[in-house]
C-alpha cells in the first residue's frame, strides 16, 4: 500500500491500524534544536482524542504519545523522529458479525477490489485513528511556526443546517475550546449541540464545515502551476478521512460576485503591501500574499450509523446491515486539530523550501 508519506522537506509517513497494536508517525526532516516535549504534543492529541464529551465517541483512549527517536534532552537532533501512541480500548468482536458485509460508504468494497485483502477490524488504515500521527507531527510542525509568529486556528462553522457568524480576523484559539463542538459562536454552539446529541439519539449522524484561519504567514510562500499553496493545503485536508469538499477564500461564493466586487483593491502600508479585502483568501497565483490565509473544508456525515441499510456481501449478495460500534454522530468537533495539523505540516514544508531556494 502506497500513499502514506506527506511532505517534500518536512517529511511523515503514518503506520498502525485502528485495532491493531498502536497507532504513530515517522517524521523526516524537521531541523535540529527545535525544543520539544511529549507534553506539548500530547496537549495536541488530547484535543483530538476520543470520549471527550457526550457529542463524541465513547470510545476510552488515554493516546498517550511516547518519543521513540530524534529527540534527545529535550530537542530535535535533526534525525528522524518516531512518535507512537498504543490502542488500548479495541472492541474488535464489534465487526465479527459484519465482516463479510461491506459497509456503506466505507472504503471497505474499494479496498478489496484494489488490495483483495482488508482488514474488517474498524476500517484499518481507513480509520479516523491513522490521524493520531498527523496531529502528533502537527504539533512539532506548530511549533516551528511559532518562531516565524505563524498561528493557525480553525473552528467548526456549521453543523448540517446550523451555520456561524464568525469573523476569521477576530477569532481566538481560546474562543474556540470553550465548547465541546468547539464553534467560538457561543450561542450557535449550544444549537449544534443539542442538533448532534438529536442525531446521535435516533442513531443518525450529521456532517458540518471547519474553516482555517492561518495568521502571520509572510508573502512570497508557495509556487507557481502545480505546486501552488491552495492546491498543497486542499490536498492536505482532502487526504483526511470524511472530507468533500475545500474551497479558499470567496469559494463557490465568489462566482456570484462581478470581477470589480471580486478584485482585492491593494494599497501600501508604509513598507508592507496589503489589500482592502481578502477574496483571495490569503493567496494569489498560488503565493501567499501577507494576508490571512483562510479556508474551508467540508465533511461528510459519520458513515457508521446505527439504522438499518442495504447492502451486499462478498458474494455480492444483496442483504441487510446493521452496524455495531463506538462511533462519533459528527466527526467535526474532533476534526478541529487534524485540520489544523495538515495546514501546520504544509507551511512547514513551504517555509523550509523557501528558505532552500534563496
Amino acid at each position: 500500500m502506497s500513499g502514506n508519506t506527506f511532505g517534500n522537506l518536512f517529511k511523515i509517513t503514518t503506520w498502525g491500524e485502528s485495532h491493531g497494536p498502536g497507532v504513530g508517525v515517522v517524521i523526516d526532516g524537521c531541523p535540529a534544536g527545535i525544543e520539544i516535549s511529549e507534553k506539548e504534543i500530547q496537549k495536541e492529541l488530547d484535543r483530538r482524542k476520543p470520549g471527550q464529551s457526550k457529542i463524541t465517541t465513547p470510545r476510552k483512549e488515554a493516546d498517550s504519545v511516547e518519543i521513540l527517536s530524534g529527540v534527545f534532552e529535550g530537542k530535535t537532533t535533526g534525525t528522524p523522529i518516531s512518535l507512537m501512541v498504543k490502542n488500548k480500548d479495541q472492541m474488535s468482536n464489534h465487526y465479527g458479525k459484519t465482516k463479510d458485509k461491506y459497509r456503506p460508504s466505507h472504503a471497505d468494497y474499494v479496498y478489496d477490489v484494489k488490495y483483495g485483502f482488508r482488514d474488517h477490524r474498524g476500517g484499518g488504515r481507513a480509520s479516523a485513528r491513522e490521524t493520531i500521527g498527523r496531529v502528533a507531527a502537527g504539533a512539532i510542525a506548530k511549533k516551528i511556526l511559532k518562531k516565524h509568529k505563524v498561528e493557525i486556528i480553525a473552528y467548526v462553522t456549521k453543523i448540517h443546517a446550523l451555520s456561524a457568524d464568525i469573523n476569521p480576523a477576530k477569532v481566538k484559539a481560546a474562543d474556540v475550546e470553550k465548547n465541546a463542538v468547539r464553534c467560538p459562536d457561543q450561542k450557535m454552539a449550544k444549537e449544534m449541540i443539542k442538533a448532534i446529541e438529536k442525531v446521535r439519539d435516533e442513531g443518525d449522524s450529521v456532517g458540518g464545515v471547519v474553516e482555517c484561519v492561518i495568521k502571520g504567514t509572510p508573502a512570497g510562500i508557495g509556487s507557481p502551476v502545480f505546486n501552488k499553496l491552495e492546491a498543497r493545503l486542499a490536498q492536505g485536508v482532502m487526504s483526511l478521512p470524511a472530507t468533500k469538499g475545500f474551497e479558499i477564500g470567496s469559494g463557490f461564493a465568489g462566482t456570484d460576485l462581478k470581477g470589480s466586487e471580486h478584485n482585492d483593491a491593494i494599497k501600501s502600508a508604509g513598507k508592507k503591501v496589503t489589500t482592502l479585502t481578502n477574496n483571495a483568501g490569503g493567496i494569489v497565483g498560488g503565493i501567499s500574499n501577507g494576508e490571512n490565509i483562510l479556508f474551508r473544508v467540508a465533511f461528510k456525515p459519520t458513515a457508521t450509523i446505527f439504522k438499518k441499510q442495504k447492502t451486499v456481501d462478498k458474494k455480492l449478495k444483496n442483504t441487510d446491515i446493521q452496524m455495531m460500534g463506538r462511533h462519533d454522530p459528527c466527526v467535526v468537533p474532533r476534526a478541529i486539530p487534524i485540520v489544523e495539523a495538515m495546514a501546520a505540516l504544509v507551511l512547514v514544508d513551504e517555509l523550509l523550501i523557501q528558505k532552500t531556494v534563496r
